[in-house]
């Protein structure tokens, strides 16, 4: 420690008997070694890219739900397609700030509206109403708009409450009467096992569940609104070898039309 105060000429750490805090100096000194490091990390990494490998750290976040369905096994394949990256992995359904945050990539589920961010398409996603047997059998199965204003709905709560539908007759804004609010689609999901009430998901969080019969798609005669899968990556930095194998890797793993359906 004395060594690396030397340095600056200044006193990097506060000493008590009890314990010790990193001075203002000493904080700044932290920060600008951490980007140093970071930066001798990377720029071994681009030496290993340009001679035909790829390795160092990538840092990547993603939504919870998804990231829990498929991202295991799909960057389980990459990591042993690249054993030289040093992958970390943050799922979030929250707001993540990628490029303050300093992720190399990010997997939104939905418009991308952030300008330092590019922005490259993996996947189209539908959604679709569905519920259970057992609440249908209970409630009956809403055959309209109109009808399904009355159902109980699951609802996400990091979205808008509406949901959205296109028909013949134009776009419908629908506002459902909400029996469960939450921010967490898997949880959605089980809700609507249960026979809680109709919920709107994606169909990459129920393939298996409408082939198994556990849950049921209600047809309003309306489509509702789909969404964009996307991998964006701040503008600012050149585009990373490794993100763009794991963006070639995720479309493959993926597929067109998705895996799911």
């Amino acid at each position: 420690m004395a060594e690396l105060e030397r340095l600056p000429g200044a006193s990097l750490m506060q000493r008590t008997t009890r314990k010790l805090t990193l001075t203002v100096e000493g904080e700044l000194f932290l920060e600008r070694g951490r980007r140093i490091l970071g930066e001798a990390a990377e720029a071994r990494a681009e030496i290993a890219e340009r001679r035909g490998s790829l390795s160092g750290p990538l840092r990547v976040a993603g939504p919870i739900g998804f990231g829990t369905l498929h991202l295991g096994r799909i960057l389980s394949e990459f990591l042993k397609a690249h054993p030289g990256i040093e992958l970390t992995v943050d799922l979030d359904d929250r707001f993540i700030d990628v490029a303050a945050d300093g992720y190399d990539a990010v997997i939104r589920h939905g418009p991308v509206e952030d300008s330092r961010l590019i922005a490259k398409p993996l996947a189209s996603s539908r959604r679709l109403l569905v519920a259970a047997p057992s609440y249908l059998g209970e409630h009956g199965t809403p055959s309209s708009l109109r009808e399904l204003g009355d159902a109980c709905a699951i609802l996400y709560s990091n979205r808008a409450a509406d949901w959205r539908f296109r028909s013949r007759e134009g776009e419908t804004i629908l506002r459902p009467r909400a029996c469960l609010r939450v921010n967490n689609g898997i949880m959605m999901r089980e809700a609507a096992i249960a026979g809680l009430g109709i919920a709107l998901l994606p169909t990459f969080f129920i393939d298996a569940e409408l082939a198994s019969g556990s849950l049921r798609v209600v047809d309003v005669g309306a489509e509702a609104e789909g969404a964009q899968l996307f991998v964006a990556y701040p503008r600012n930095r050149s585009t990373s070898a490794k993100v763009t194998a794991l963006l070639a890797h995720l479309k493959h793993a993926i597929g067109s039309p998705p895996l799911w359906g």
